[in-house]
């Protein structure tokens, strides 16, 4: 029987998917010297460009060299050689289908140990409780500050155009910046950025319009956005419904819809208020709800990991699912499902009672997997949570001191 599954998808820009599975982003955090892709990028992407897969959305770029979610985050701003680009773009498109390059601002979720700029809407910080010292204590932006912002977006979306990319996708999401600016309870502003929901989506609606107007029109433009945030008076599904249609005039092909934060990690099935699915399609319910309003087409990522669950979220409305975790585990996944077949086994669920802990140790297990495959390797999703967070600690002290001793030098090659 055929499976809406794996029908193409046209999107309003012209783009064509071929079948309506997405690997959704996953932070690789495996940047090489430079901030910039390496050969372990390629070889990663060409494993999944061979599994069947529509749609490959990258990891979180940033569009800012002084403001990395980590030190292994790959930067493309005016700055980069676009040639480490290029050659990541034609891996990805390797197996027949497009990639879109995420792209994204941390604003204050920055580690304290991280050199740059730590920065948010207003000067709230991360509030993990006894690892709140984990990030840096953000500074209020400027006007100044916000307008240059939304210029450094639209200068990586034309250059990822340049480079092979076929598309975008605009981070508002998983308390980025975008999301800190759309979110109540870290945004406290008193201006023309703050108060009304009207207000609180100005930077994301002139980050898509500055976005737009930078690249061809058959380039795709998508925007990730949180169903909810997860946290008492925090940015809900009823905001989600407004700034979704804010977001239609704009020339958005696609809203990817996920949830949570570092505060409430809803995106790794452990939010802070328990309102998501136990195992899977986390953010299911509220997209059936979405959807029913909805002027754009919806994609679904959290927590789906087989073919029935993906089709369950088609019969709701969705027009995309996203995969991340499985795919980690079975870069082929949907040949396998197109075969009949599932993956064989998944990641060892993290249950400690930390969350934030737990989230860490979850993000972790993932990332390992990947730098697995980026060898030529096999996953090993057994392995045990402590490890691949010990692993994934050693990992990122090497890399900040590799970030630390090119952000001096990136500095001063822009002046």
């Amino acid at each position: 029987m055929a499976s809406e599954l794996f029908s193409p998808l046209h999107l309003r820009s012209g783009a064509v998917l071929r079948n309506r599975i997405a690997k959704a982003a996953m932070e690789e955090n495996m940047a090489g010297d430079g901030q910039l892709p390496d050969r372990r990028m390629l070889e990663l992407y060409r494993r999944w460009a061979a599994g069947g897969t529509g749609l490959l959305i990258t990891g979180n770029v940033m569009v800012h060299a002084e403001a990395l979610t980590g030190p292994g985050g790959v930067v493309l701003d005016e700055a980069a050689p676009l040639e480490p680009f290029t050659a990541w773009a034609e891996a990805a498109k390797s197996g027949g289908g497009a990639v879109w390059m995420q792209i994204n601002h941390p604003g204050r979720q920055v580690a304290a140990d991280m050199p740059g700029v730590v920065w948010g809407p207003s000067a709230v910080g991360v509030d993990l409780g006894r690892h709140s010292g984990r990030f840096g204590r953000p500074t209020a932006m400027t006007p100044e500050q916000i307008g240059a912002t939304v210029e450094r977006f639209a200068t990586t979306a034309a250059r990822a155009a340049r480079a092979g990319f076929d598309g975008v996708e605009i981070h508002a999401a998983h308390g980025y910046l975008l999301s800190q600016f759309l979110s109540p309870l870290v945004n406290r502003r008193t201006d023309a950025w703050g108060g009304s929901l009207e207000n609180r989506a100005r930077m994301l609606l002139d980050v898509v319009r500055a976005v737009r107007a930078a690249v061809p029109p058959a380039f795709a433009v998508a925007v990730k956005l949180n169903s909810a945030d997860f946290q008492r008076g925090g940015f809900d599904a009823d905001d989600a419904r407004q700034v979704i249609a804010m977001l239609a005039p704009l020339g958005v092909d696609l809203v990817e819809l996920s949830g949570g934060s570092y505060e409430s990690p809803a995106m790794t099935g452990r939010p802070a208020d328990d309102r998501t699915r136990a195992r899977e399609a986390y953010f299911l319910d509220l997209a059936e709800e979405l959807v029913t309003t909805s002027p754009l087409p919806l994609m679904l990522t959290g927590g789906i990991t087989r073919r029935e669950t993906a089709e369950r979220a088609l019969a709701g409305g969705v027009e995309l699912v996203g995969i991340g975790t499985a795919l980690a585990v079975t870069p082929d996944l949907p040949d396998r499902w197109a075969a009949g077949r599932e993956a064989d086994r998944g990641i060892r669920p993290v249950t400690w009672s930390d969350k934030a802990l737990a989230s860490a140790a979850t993000m972790a297990q993932v990332r390992h997997q990947l730098r697995r495959l980026a060898r030529g390797r096999a996953p090993r999703p057994g392995t045990h949570p402590a490890v691949a967070l010990l692993a994934e600690q050693l990992q990122q002290r090497q890399a900040l001191r590799r970030y630390r001793t090119w952000l001096p030098m990136a500095r001063s090659a822009q002046r």
